[in-house]
């Protein structure tokens, strides 16, 4: 995802990729951050939540940068593919420590 996202953030424009997209680079770096994070911890409850919040901020910036021109369509479809499968992944995970404590 963050490979994508560094493509569709290309096409910004100037006065936007030092805002908005640089935004969207933190929330990109900070799911990921969270994942290992979430891997090497034995209490995982906490950064699974955070995780889940990352991810959904990162969702409402796709889906501003669509709303205000920034990304084409076909780009917001597949980085949007992109996220849900990181959400399910994190849902199922969830759903997992929720269910075994």
């Amino acid at each position: 995802m963050i490979a994508y996202g560094y493509i569709a953030l290309r096409q910004f424009p100037k006065f936007e990729k030092h805002v908005l997209a640089a935004e969207m680079r933190q929330a990109m770096w900070g799911i990921l951050r969270l994942i290992v994070v979430c891997n090497k911890r034995y209490h995982k409850k906490t950064t699974l939540q955070e995780l889940d919040a990352e991810l959904d901020l990162l969702r409402a910036q796709v889906r501003i940068s669509k709303e205000l021109g920034y990304l084409d369509f076909k780009k917001y479809e597949h980085w949007s593919r992109l996220n849900n499968e990181i959400g399910r992944m994190v849902g199922g995970w969830i759903k997992v420590f929720a269910v075994g404590k």
